[in-house]
Formats: C-alpha cells, sequence, structure tokens
C-alpha cells in the first residue's frame, strides 16, 4: 500500500469537492460573462463562491481576485507593488518560495528595483531587528515574507511584520500558501496588503487561487485580454475550479481545530520516535507547535555509507516524501532554503509533511522502513 507524505507539495482532492465539481463540469458549462441564462448560472455560482471566501478570511469579496494558483497570485501582487504603487525597494529574504525570489529578480531586472535581504537565523526565523532598519531605508518599500515556510516549516508572525510595514510606510505581502486552510486569518484585523492561496494545498484543485487585495491598495492586471475579475485578470474564469477552491475552504475551516490537532498529533509522533530511533537525527527550521507549520517537519538524518539513498529506499518501499520543494525535484541543484539556513548539505534530509487523511498507522510504517534502512546500513 503508497503512503503519501509529501502534502506540502500538494493534497489529493477531497472526494466531497470532486462531487462539487461534477455538476459544474456537466451541468453548468456557461461562460460566466454571457449574459444568457448559462452565463447567469455560471457567474452566480463564481460570485457565490467568492462571497464564501470572503467571509472565511472577514474580508470584502470585492478584495478577491481569482487566479491559476499561488504562483501567479505572489507575481500580481508584487509586479502591482513596483508597476501601480511605486515600489522602488523590495525587502525578502534568502528562503522564500521561488514563486516570490524568482518574481522577484525578474522585476528587478525590468524596473531597477532595489532589493534587501533580511537577517534570517539558522532555524529561518526573521530578524525583526534587522527589518526595521532595512525599512528606514530610502524609497517606498514592500516587504515580502512568506507566512511560514513550504520546507523548514518555520512561522513568520504576521502582526508584528505588519506593525513595522505600518510605521514606516511600507507595503505587505506574504505568501500564505501553505498556510492557507490550515491557519485563520481575520484580514480586519490583520493590516497586510496581500496574501495568497492555492487550493490544491488543502484538499482543493490544482490550477486555481486567489491573490486578496486589500482594497486600500491599487493594482494592475498581469494577464490582458479580457474584462475578467474586475479587469485584473484577463482569461475566462475556471468556475468549476473555483467552486471546487470554495468547497475545501468551507471543509477546511469547518473542523479546523480536530484537523490540526490530528496532524500535530502526528508530527510530534515522528518526531519523537526518530529521536528515539537514531542517535544524531537533527530537524531543521522550527519544531515547536508555537512556531512552526503543524504540516511539515523536515528531518536532517545522520551520513552513512548507504543513508544518502534513503528518499530513493522510501520511494521503492512506497512511501512518499520529499528531499525539498517539489519546485525543485529533479533539478537536482539542492534546497535554496537549506542553503540559506546553512544546513548541513553533506546529510541526507528529507520533508515529511501530513494531511488531514494521513494516519498514525502510516508513520509507523514509515518509521518500520527507515529503521531497517538505518539497521542495514549501521550493520
Amino acid at each position: 500500500m503508497a503512503i503519501y507524505l509529501d502534502n506540502a507539495a500538494t493534497t489529493p482532492i477531497a472526494p466531497e469537492v470532486v462531487e462539487a465539481m461534477i455538476p459544474i463540469l456537466r451541468e453548468n458549462f456557461g461562460n460566466p460573462s454571457s449574459t444568457h441564462s448559462f452565463g447567469r448560472k455560471s457567474k452566480a455560482l463564481l460570485e457565490t463562491s467568492r462571497r464564501s471566501i470572503a467571509k472565511h478570511l472577514n474580508c470584502e469579496a470585492s478584495e478577491i481576485i481569482f487566479t491559476s494558483g499561488g504562483t501567479e497570485a505572489d507575481n500580481l501582487a508584487l509586479t502591482s507593488a513596483v508597476t501601480k504603487m511605486g515600489v522602488t525597494h523590495i525587502i525578502t529574504s534568502t528562503i522564500e518560495h521561488h514563486a516570490v525570489g524568482h518574481t522577484i529578480e525578474a522585476i528587478s531586472k525590468a524596473y531597477n528595483v532595489k532589493i534587501s535581504l533580511v537577517k534570517i537565523d539558522e532555524k529561518g526565523t526573521v530578524d525583526l531587528a534587522d527589518l526595521e532598519k532595512l525599512l528606514q531605508k530610502d524609497g517606498k518599500a514592500v516587504v515580502s515574507l512568506m507566512h511560514a515556510n513550504n520546507e523548514i516549516a518555520t512561522i513568520l508572525p504576521l502582526n508584528k511584520v505588519s506593525f513595522l510595514c505600518r510605521k514606516y510606510n511600507a507595503l505587505f505581502h506574504s505568501d500564505t500558501v501553505q498556510t492557507m486552510g490550515h491557519y485563520t486569518f481575520d484580514l480586519k484585523e490583520l493590516d497586510i496588503d496581500f496574501i495568497t492561496c492555492a487550493a490544491h494545498k488543502f484538499h482543493g484543485p490544482k490550477g486555481v487561487g486567489f491573490l486578496y487585495v486589500n482594497k486600500k491598495v491599487q493594482i494592475n492586471s498581469l494577464i490582458h485580454g479580457g474584462s475578467q475579475e474586475r479587469g485584473f485578470r484577463g482569461g475566462t474564469e475556471n468556475v468549476y475550479g473555483i467552486v471546487g477552491l470554495s468547497k475545501a475552504m468551507d471543509m477546511a475551516y469547518e473542523d479546523l481545530i480536530s484537523h490540526r490537532e490530528h496532524v500535530q498529533e502526528l508530527k510530534t509522533y515522528l518526531k519523537s520516535n526518530l529521536e528515539s530511533l537514531i542517535d544524531g537525527v537533527q530537524f531543521h527550521g522550527e519544531t515547536s507547535p508555537e512556531k512552526s507549520l503543524y504540516t511539515i517537519l523536515n528531518v536532517c538524518f545522520p551520513e552513512t555509507e548507504k543513508s544518502s539513498m534513503i528518499l530513493f529506499t522510501l520511494d521503492l518501499k512506497g512511501i512518499a516524501v520529499s528531499g525539498g520543494s517539489a519546485c525543485n525535484s529533479g533539478a537536482n541543484l539542492g534546497s535554496h532554503v537549506l542553503t540559506g539556513i546553512n544546513a548541513d548539505m553533506a546529510r541526507p534530509n528529507a520533508r515529511f509533511s501530513f494531511s488531514r487523511y494521513t494516519t498514525k498507522e502510516e508513520i509507523e510504517t514509515a518509521l518500520r522502513v527507515i529503521k531497517e534502512i538505518y539497521e542495514k546500513t549501521l550493520a
């Protein structure tokens, strides 16, 4: 039986989400921009989903712009900050997702924008004092720091960063792709300009997400050709995907507490058993429940003669884990996140990530396989 422990890369789509999408695929095929009854039905589904999502986040429906996912949402936010809001200084870190890091590099070249990298410690925690120093530099700034790191799970204190951004009249963008559907966001209380979502990170469909844009902020369209999404995102809307996104979010927030308790228990169980099982095992990033994303555990295994094959061996045994971000898979370049925190790259590293469907029995099976690997390696 295959065991899937790479939920930070993507999660299995929930059966209830599939059921919500099927009628849209079969019956509600109208273009939401059409004025006839077929189009109006699709438009109604679109706007009902938008209002539902906005209710979960305590924001206005007009502040939700549907996109193809988190990467497009990050691109739209950061490009607009420069081209529409007059930003000349971007403050970020070395361990951001490439959807942010590569976007910032491209923007810097295209618009001659200054980039500053805030200091982080060996656990990936942002140095807030250094951030404040960077915010005091000349030029209008946008701070782009992810809510929780997708490889090492370290959480950013959004409220503290927001306070500093407002103190120095800076915009604040946070990639919340890994935390959306796993934490609550009260956007009437949290003073932030942009947050992002990808449905497939919490049992929704791939290829759909959104950008939250604070109503005080102006943006430009990245994709031209139509007036959809109030002119901010051209192209016929992915109605069935958006309905799936809305359903997945409903499910996530209906039982958020029990889901979190279940997953946190699995993470704690895996961590404590690895510590008992393997001398010298270490963990990257923060691991305490208060400071780390409960869905991810990044493990640094001791280096032995055969331990470099641990990911391959786990895969042969039907257990899927990751060596880092799925966006780097096949690139064989190593993790820029682990490099950014000066981790020991000579040792084998594995990211275990969990979902509502992960069971304790699956974790126990993974532990048995890991034990076999190290018993054979150390024999």
